[in-house]
């Protein structure tokens, strides 16, 4: 006679229970720009160039003793023009691996790849375009030669780490650099915002309130990048060609929106700053090296 549940036992035992023979997140996952996104890095760099050569333009139409804001402009816009056209030929890019760990309860942990492309070139871009853009904020304002020092180091700061966290693997480093980077942009905040203002209102009130708006403008502006930051390279939550059309939106903004906005409205201040010495006329006599002394004897 057959013992049902000994038949049972047979067709249920570990050799039959069939294994999964493929392993989920085993499938590389590419995470890449596409042709909107290359179109939007050209449109942006063409905007970029035209920009610096109407500033440059700007500058030669005024004293060389009042170029100092349309030099520091037109520099802004010249290195983003080289960092979108570096972008938009596939030089000033690279892939970052991304491994995100899957923990199961009865097999063992899988993982997934993803590999997703991060513009080095726009962080190369911002380590220099921004600490001139502050320069031209705190000159604006009249800030003091420490206060602009530690603005700028620390703007430096939070673009680094900023890079860094771009090309971590592991998730949580990437928000350990991420938070570092806030930190760093809070110090900028207080030394442009809270520091700048002050120094600003000491001058007249058309450069108070002109610092106030077009300080405020920047600051909104510059938080919106770790926001977008965080949900593209952070978290990939947007595609690639999102990211890019999100920081090609504010780049315009905060380098040839600003820069008009700054240099039409400084021209019409009579009282614009005029810079003598070295910047207008060069070492004179008293500030050239002198390697010997006509007046001693052989």
């Amino acid at each position: 006679m057959i013992d049902p549940v000994e038949e049972l036992k047979k067709h249920t035992s570990s050799a039959s229970i069939p294994m999964p023979t493929v392993v989920p997140g085993s499938t590389p996952i590419y995470q890449e720009a596409s042709a909107t996104g290359n179109r939007a890095l050209w449109a942006v760099f063409v905007i970029m160039l035209l920009s610096s050569l109407a500033f440059y333009v700007m500058a030669f139409r005024v004293p060389v003793q009042k170029r100092l804001f349309h030099i520091l402009t037109a520099f802004i816009t010249t290195f983003a023009t080289l960092s979108y056209y570096a972008m938009a030929i596939g030089d000033g890019v690279g892939t970052n691996k991304i491994m995100i760990k899957h923990t199961q309860k009865h097999f063992p942990d899988t993982y997934d790849t993803i590999y997703r492309e991060v513009y080095w070139a726009r962080y190369v871009d911002w380590s220099v375009t921004t600490p001139l853009l502050l320069l031209d904020l705190c000159f604006l304002a009249g800030l003091n030669g420490a206060s602009i020092l530690i603005a700028i180091v620390a703007d430096v700061i939070m673009i680094l780490t900023g890079l860094f966290a771009a090309f971590t693997i592991d998730e949580s480093p990437k928000w350990g650099w991420y938070a570092m980077a806030c930190i760093a942009y809070i110090v900028v905040v207080y030394q442009v915002a809270l520091n700048g203002r002050q120094t600003a209102k000491a001058k007249d009130n058309k450069t108070a309130a002109f610092f106030a708006a077009i300080g405020g403008f920047t600051l909104i502006l510059w938080t919106c990048y770790p926001i977008i930051w965080g949900i593209a390279d952070g978290s990939r939550n947007i595609s690639v060609d999102g990211e890019i059309i999100a920081y090609a939106v504010l780049d315009i903004l905060a380098k040839p929106v600003f820069g008009f906005w700054l240099l039409f409205t400084h021209d019409n201040f009579s009282s614009s700053a005029s810079i003598e010495g070295f910047w207008a006329h060069g070492l004179g006599k008293e500030g050239t090296l002198r390697i010997g002394d006509d007046d001693e004897g052989a």
